[in-house]
């Protein structure tokens, strides 16, 4: 590009400040790939309560302000500090930001609407002061929904020019349902818009479905994903207005931190391994088995789970047959929290075979790394994945993931072929509990076999996972969308 775009990128949470999922990820490893490429690429997001705990030394006010969320008054901050070479700006309102990242229900609804609204009045403010003009808003998951309409009907009149929004989808399961009254009534959102051709769907008014009306181009986080959300399986009622857009949309493959996950320099792991010398790999796998108290054999193959447990990321099937595989010669490690029947059903399996299991309730990130680097396989048997980054991290640890066929798993993982030795992993197509073990038990005969297992190790850490490819592919887009 000649000139620098300047991209504002908008999100509901980010690492280091926040993080509940995968999208922290994506908006802090982005970002920061794309500024080191020479674009001005800056972060909008709030200012959760933790993040005033922890970073009030480094934040910097910016904005204060009082603006309207329907009949009411409510104040809008921004502050703002610089992190790995990324600008932040954070939306500062104690009212809705104070507590929980995610209230739940009409309150969290509540929450990213004012979002949404103080997004726009921010970059109002900030534009208009001259401290930043961005030429593209980059909105991210059901948060961000009603910006591109906000943008479309009001404020590209009021800042006199056409901002183009593109709206990536990280989750399409969620998408800020609720009651047109409630939009109504904070928003101002005209009724003429409470149709199925704009906000309605299914008798309510939808969030995820304002953006893929109105913002000017749509992207989500895998080319199979986006193939599959245009079906009526997996687009969760908005495969028709997706379809419909298909030539506005474009799947591009998340990445991952690769200076954050790297095996040569991870401080946090028992010892440096790389693909040119996996002699660490071992002892990191004899550091794993040892801090969960497990007495089976350091020969004894781990199988490891880092997820939220949920119904979506195959925990049914899990607990299925867990059981059953436990028999053989195997232990299992996982680290996840979510819903409490999974947690409850983990923690009575860690109790009931103790040599075999270790179980970790909640959220680890410095264990998660020392699971990646000491597991010889991770388990991930989704119903459906967005992108998933878990399998990419594993891989760059040389532990070999075990998927079902689906999304950003089909694209970031090869299945083990037999008859040519290749492969980075191992899949199975159906979501059935026991096509999921067949799976497993293939990867544990292959685990015999030192050669050929050293063979997909060393083809999982030669992948390059890191976030050039993707960050070349949104760079192309911006160009496209700016240029009008």
């Amino acid at each position: 590009m000649t000139d620098t775009p300047k991209v504002l990128f908008v999100a509901s949470e980010s690492m280091p400040f926040a993080k509940t999922g995968g999208l922290a990820d994506v908006a802090h490893t982005l970002p920061k790939t794309l500024v080191a490429s020479g674009l001005d690429v800056r972060v909008m997001m709030p200012r959760h309560a933790r993040i005033k705990d922890a970073w009030a030394a480094q934040l910097k006010p910016l904005v204060q302000a009082e603006i309207a969320v329907g009949w009411r008054r409510k104040y809008l901050g921004v502050e703002t500090l610089e992190h790995s070479g990324v600008t932040y700006y954070f939306i500062d309102n104690e009212d809705y930001f104070g507590d929980a990242i995610y209230r739940g229900g009409d309150a969290e609804n509540e929450q990213y609407l004012f979002f949404c609204k103080a997004v726009c009045e921010a970059t109002r403010l900030i534009d208009g002061s001259g401290i930043f003009k961005p030429d593209l808003l980059h909105l991210n998951d059901w948060h961000t929904g009603m910006i591109p309409f906000l943008m479309k009907t009001r404020y590209n009149a009021i800042l006199g020019r056409e901002i183009p929004t593109l709206f990536t989808i990280h989750n399409i399961e969620f998408q800020g349902k609720m009651g047109f009254e409630q939009m109504q009534d904070l928003l101002d959102v005209p009724e003429l818009y409470n149709t199925p051709e704009y906000l309605e769907l299914a008798g309510s008014a939808n969030m995820m479905k304002a953006a893929l009306v109105f913002a000017d181009r749509i992207s989500t986080v895998s080319p199979s994903y986006a193939h599959e959300i245009m079906g009526h399986w997996a687009g969760f009622g908005l495969e028709g207005i997706l379809s419909a857009r298909r030539g506005e949309v474009s799947g591009i493959l998340n990445g991952i931190d690769t200076e954050d996950f790297d095996p040569q320099t991870d401080p946090g792991i028992a010892a440096p391994f790389s693909v040119a010398d996996l002699r660490g790999k071992r002892s990191n796998k004899k550091a794993l088995r040892d801090e969960f108290a497990l007495t089976t054999a350091l020969t004894t193959p781990i199988i490891a789970m880092v997820s939220r447990l949920t119904d979506q990321k195959g925990i049914s099937l899990v607990r299925h047959v867990l059981e059953e595989l436990l028999c053989e010669d195997v232990a299992f490690i996982l680290l996840g929290s979510g819903d409490p029947s999974y947690e409850n059903f983990f923690n009575y399996i860690a109790a009931k075979y103790p040599d075999t299991t270790g179980v970790y309730i909640g959220y680890n990130e410095a264990l998660a790394h020392r699971i990646y680097a000491g597991a010889d396989f991770l388990l991930m048997p989704s119903e459906f994945e967005p992108c998933g980054l878990s399998q990419m991290i594993a891989q760059r640890y040389g532990t070999l993931p075990i998927v079902r066929e689906t999304g950003g798993l089909i694209d970031t993982v090869e299945p083990y072929n037999e008859f040519t030795g290749q492969g980075t992993g191992f899949s199975f197509a159906t979501y059935n509990a026991h096509d999921m073990l067949e799976a497993i038990r293939r990867a544990l005969g292959v685990y015999q076999n030192k050669a050929v297992m050293r063979r997909l190790r060393k083809n999982a850490l030669a992948l390059d996972h890191s976030f050039q490819r993707s960050a070349r592919q949104y760079e192309a887009l911006y160009e496209t969308m700016i240029k009008g």
